[in-house]
């Protein structure tokens, strides 16, 4: 039994026991010195990818659901529509990294972020009016794609002007983080939305999110140098660009690589959702909480990435990313349609997010590191379009198998394939031994027997 003296102290002792409760976590949340997010430019950009990637998650969950629960496509159809979305990776790549070498970069990716906002927030539109229909679906997502080409290749070229090249992979991983927190509350938020006001009104929050990342985007202030030639030859710069891929033994392994298994996974892209909601019989809502899953994945990628990277090396953490993505797609097409096959479901989410994670972080920070500043525009452009060339033939063999043969075997190629890629990556040391950031390229020594004449090019002296 207490004393007076004591029942008298307890209260005054409280307080003392909350401002300590509070001093301790505020010491956990402090940024440790010399973190990224101490940079007043660093912290725009990252909150720009925060808010806009939260809004991403509506259209990633969205714009699939609208095609496959309000229009019925079929698997093929699904195919079709990730094929074009690809489609201008293809086409427009190594023209985009031309002019992008010749223009500042963050008002492209500016303006690439508002054109984006305008094209998912036609959807709900098309459906007031009753235009919606496949053909609008793949309008859209030959528009999104174009856009995503050259903004996209202009907002990771920002990030090397706002950030020094030795901490890209320290970069990436932040960037990966805002990007993995809107994808853990993001899908949960978009599943309801969905359910209250449907799979394309739900699209709405995409655009205006867009539209406050741009306004944050318009306070960034980057330093960059244009040289603009009065004999510029288009072709002969498209050309520098790609022979300095090519040329490069590590850029032509990476994008190789990473090129497969875009292959394998669009090939997953096209059918997961239809698994899920055909097989395993999951409504728009419930998919959308699965989707969470995928961003713990994605959290425990970011945190731990650039700690991983460290330990193992850029390359093997790279190839672990592979097999990691292939494990979730294998498990699930060997799953069964009941709880069992939820889980296994979501089980591929958290691979999905966490190896997909492990690529690219490393990947974007092993290219940039290795190129030269005057060509980042055309080797991002380059890397970007043989990185794809297999990723639209992938989507369109899993549509097909996912249609004649059954979801399950097109799920079954994702799976198996990204395993046998990351074990003959494996066995190739070009890779596997990366194990820090390499220096950038002489862009003479790899351009070779042309490096005369295109090296002037390059430097801007032709």
């Amino acid at each position: 039994m207490r004393t007076q003296e004591e029942s008298l102290a307890a209260p005054r002792a409280a307080p003392g026991l909350w401002r300590s409760l509070i001093e301790r976590l505020r010491a956990c949340l402090r940024l440790p010195a010399g973190d990224l997010l101490h940079d007043v430019t660093y912290r725009r950009l990252w909150s720009s990818i925060l808010i806009s990637s939260f809004g991403g998650q509506v259209t990633m969950l969205a714009l699939p659901l609208t095609a496959a629960v309000l229009l019925h496509a079929t698997p093929t159809q699904m195919g079709l529509l990730t094929a074009i979305e690809i489609a201008p990776f293809v086409l427009l790549s190594l023209p985009a990294g031309v002019w992008l070498d010749r223009v500042r970069k963050l008002p492209v990716y500016i303006y690439g972020e508002l054109t984006i906002a305008l094209l998912v927030a036609g959807v709900p539109l098309a459906h007031w009016l009753g235009w919606l229909s496949m053909p609008w679906m793949y309008a859209t997502g030959f528009l999104l794609g174009s856009v995503y080409v050259v903004a996209g290749s202009a907002a990771q070229i920002v990030l090397t002007q706002v950030v020094t090249r030795d901490r890209l992979v320290e970069a990436h991983a932040k960037n990966a983080l805002a990007s993995s927190g809107a994808e853990v509350a993001g899908p949960g938020v978009a599943g309801a939305l969905i359910k209250l006001v449907g799979a394309p009104l739900a699209l709405l929050v995409d655009a205006l999110l867009l539209v406050i990342s741009v306004g944050i985007l318009r306070g960034i202030r980057v330093h960059e140098r244009i040289e603009r030639r009065k004999d510029q030859h288009f072709w002969l710069d498209l050309k520098a660009g790609l022979r300095f891929v090519v040329g490069t033994p590590l850029l032509l392994a990476l994008s190789i690589t990473v090129g497969l298994w875009q292959m394998f996974y669009h090939g997953a892209l096209v059918v997961q959702i239809l698994f899920a909601t055909r097989t395993l019989g999951l409504e728009a809502s419930q998919v959308g909480l699965s989707y969470v899953v995928l961003g713990v994945g994605t959290v425990g990628a970011s945190v731990f990435g650039n700690r991983i990277s460290r330990r193992l090396g850029p390359g093997p953490c790279l190839l672990m990313g592979i097999a990691i993505c292939g494990l979730g797609w294998g498990q699930l097409a060997l799953a069964p349609a009941n709880t069992v096959g939820i889980a296994a479901f979501a089980f591929m989410l958290l691979c999905f997010g966490f190896g997909a994670t492990l690529i690219f972080i490393n990947f974007l920070a092993l290219r940039q590191a290795v190129t030269p500043a005057q060509l980042l525009g055309r080797m991002t452009s380059a890397m970007r379009w043989l990185t794809t060339l297999a990723a639209a033939p992938g989507a369109l063999f899993a549509g097909w198998l996912g249609e004649h043969v059954g979801l399950r075997a097109a799920l079954a190629f994702s799976g198996g394939g990204a395993l046998l890629l990351a074990l003959l990556a494996w066995r190739l040391t070009l890779i596997r031994t990366v194990s820090e950031l390499p220096a950038t390229e002489d862009v003479e020594s790899t351009l070779g027997v042309e490096a005369g004449e295109l090296r002037d090019v390059v430097e801007g002296r032709a």
